[in-house]
Parts: C-alpha cells; structure tokens; sequence
C-alpha cells in the first residue's frame, strides 16, 4: 500500500470497528450541550466551535496503524493571507511548563504569530515543526527567512508509539490540506486520538461563545487538546467522586488503583475578533486557565498547560515591514471583562466535549476507555447540574 493510501485509511479509521479503531463513532456519542448541560450566561455561535471566529480554520490527520499508532495532527489556520508577511498578534501562557512546545519564546518577545498552529504527540513536534516550516515555504509570496512554527503537544503513550516517529511530513501536511471553516470534529480525532482525560478518554473538544451587541458582538472560540487529570467536575456535579475516578484515590481511600497516573497536560487555543494587542491576549489567555480549573484541574507536577491566544480583526494585523509607523486600533483595559468572561466558558465547554465524544481506543500498548455517557447523565441528573437554562431563565 503506498503512504497517500495509507493516509487515508488512516483518517477514516475512526467510522470503523476493528482492533485498532474506537468500536463506537464519535457521531454516536453526544456533546455537552445535546444532553443539556449549559456553560455560563452567554450564546455559543452557530457552530458551537473556535471556527465560529470568522477566518479560523481547522484541519484533522488521524493516524491509526497496526498494533500500537494511535495518534493525529491538528492544524490551526488562524487568519487568512500571508501569515509572515502579515502576521497576527498573539500571546502564548504558560500555566505549568512541563512541555515541549515549539516556538513559545518568540511569540512572548514579538508578540506576534507568523505560522499556522499544530498540535500532536509529545515526541512528534519536531518532525511535525520542520514539516511546517516546509510548508510555510511553498506558500505565496515566501523568500528565504527564517520562520517560527508554532507547534504544541500532550503525552499519548499510553495507547501510542510515539517513539516510533509517526508523524512526518505527509501527515502535517494532509492535516493542514483538510483545514476548514466549517464544523470541527470533537473527541478521539486528530492530536486527541490517543489522549485522555481525569483517567477516560479525552481528545479535541472546542466551544465559542459570541457576546451581545451591547458588549461588541465579539466573538471568542476555543480549541482544547486534552490529557490532564484531577477531580472531575461539570456544573458543580462531582463527577470524579461519583465514577470514583481522580488524582490520588489509591492514596486516600487505600485501595488498589491497579492504573496508572491519570495526571497530564493540555493544549488550549483561544481565538478572537476582537481587536486586541499581545498584551490583552495575555490577560484573555490567563482567563483560559480559570476555565481549566472549573473542570477540576489543579495543574499537576508533570502537566504541560499552555495556553495560544491570537486576535483576527483587520485593525491590530501589522505587516511585517513599514517605513513608516503603522496604526492599531485595540480595545482598551476597560472592555476586556466580557471577553474574559466569555473565554472562560467556552474553554470549559470545550474540555466537556472532548470527553463527551471522545470513543474507546485501544492498542496493543494499553486502552483508554470513554466516560459511560449514560452514568455520566444520571449524576449529572441527581446533582442539578443539567437543563439550567430552562431550571433557572436569565432575567427571571
């Protein structure tokens, strides 16, 4: 079989039920909001997802190949356009720096992205940061600079060789051929394909939230890739305690755990419309991390949180090179609270359907199972936790 075969069989493997592939589609499986459960106050947009956020595209490669591949690329198109002739202003955050994402430091001087975003296996990036920088080269308009792939990552080695190199180019590159603006696919597809979340299996989830004509109409979505542990715990329901599944139980209540460490990393993307400098993404990127801590994160020892936020809107993109000062017209201190506000829920809606859709994957290196929908409805039933906008109306 050649390798353009292979790829694709390999992206949709997840439809199939074999050895290697989840014996339940993510279709079957629902998200936060088809169950109801409701995130905070505001509306998510049309499609509930980062590319609600005119512009964004995204693009999945999911690898699954014999007894032990289980793992993906997921390329972020942020803005349109020559990205290093007129890059985007951007921020990175760094909530626990246990990682090996590529291109953090420039984006911190700089304040500016000048590349696509991929995320992948922790020991993926650099194949997947060089393929990048390949393709960043084929484009339009490109000479002979130097570039700064933007590339992040979680640990799947529980169900993955990921020492066995098994990203290349090919699978950067087909990911970020795939990209759109349309819907995003959630739970064991692309960089989430063998993650996990609070011991189940995580994946991709996103959300977005869109802010009323009074606030700006703005619009904010997220892109999470989740593999971190904790105590679980949606609208305030106790979940971990409830599937008696959390950091520490073996320690506690002294039992066998016969499992192991179910601690970990995450990778978040905020994007925004609203015209905002590095400096205020900063600020809308620490707001993320309040979202992550709702879920029941505490951000263990080993857990890599890193958090890439960039803004779309026309008035704060500068081209690269100007004899003359160039005009940005951001949003000042005193508007960035809604936006906060906003970041916040979508990034909580979006670890919630990572783990809604996620599906079992196994390999011949472990299994992670996906979290009982059924069990998780009935305690998310006994504690309240579901149909709150119709239990408790806003303005009533």
């Amino acid at each position: 079989m050649n390798r353009s075969c292979m790829l694709l069989l390999c992206s949709f493997c997840l439809g199939l039920e074999s050895p290697g592939c989840p014996a339940e589609s993510t279709q079957a499986r629902p998200r936060a909001r088809d169950i109801g459960l409701i995130v905070g106050v505001f509306d998510p947009g049309p499609l509930n997802a980062i590319t609600d956020v005119a512009g964004v595209k995204v693009g999945h490669m999911t690898k699954i190949v014999g007894e032990d591949i289980r793992t993906g690329v997921t390329a972020i198109i942020p803005a349109p356009g020559n990205l290093y002739s007129h890059p985007i202003p951007a921020w990175i955050h760094v909530g626990n720096g246990y990682g090996k994402m590529i291109g953090e430091t420039q984006v911190r001087e700089f304040g500016e992205i000048e590349t696509p975003i991929l995320l992948t296996c922790t020991l993926c990036v650099w194949r997947a940061a060089n393929a990048l920088k390949e393709w960043v080269y084929l484009q339009p308009g490109m000479g002979e600079h130097t570039v700064n792939p933007i590339v992040g990552e979680t640990n799947d080695g529980h169900v993955n060789n990921m020492w066995a190199d098994p990203i290349q180019r090919e699978e950067v590159f087909y990911a970020l051929a795939r990209a759109s603006s349309g819907s995003v696919a959630d739970g064991s597809v692309g960089a989430g394909t063998g993650t996990q979340a609070f011991g189940y299996k995580g994946g991709i989830g996103t959300s977005s939230r869109m802010l009323p004509d009074s606030l700006g109409s703005y619009r904010v979505g997220v892109l999470v890739q989740t593999n971190y542990g904790g105590i679980l715990s949606i609208n305030g329901a106790p979940v971990g305690r409830e599937l008696q599944s959390y950091s520490f139980r073996e320690d506690i209540v002294k039992a066998e755990f016969g499992g192991e460490s179910i601690d970990g990393s995450i990778m978040i993307v905020v994007a925004t419309d609203a015209p905002l400098d590095s400096r205020n993404l900063d600020r809308l990127a620490q707001r993320a991390i309040m979202g992550l801590g709702r879920t029941g994160s505490y951000a263990s020892n080993g857990s890599g949180d890193y958090v890439i936020a960039f803004s779309t809107h026309p008035a704060v993109r500068r081209p690269r090179n100007s004899d003359k000062p160039v005009e940005v017209l951001a949003l000042v201190n005193a508007a960035m609270s809604p936006l906060f506000a906003a970041t916040a829920e979508a990034t909580e809606e979006a670890i919630y359907n990572a783990i809604f859709k996620a599906t079992t994957v196994q390999s011949s290196r472990g299994r992670r199972e996906a979290i009982p929908i059924d069990q998780l409805q009935q305690i998310l039933k006994k504690y309240n936790a579901l149909e709150w906008d119709q239990l408790i109306p806003l303005g009533e």
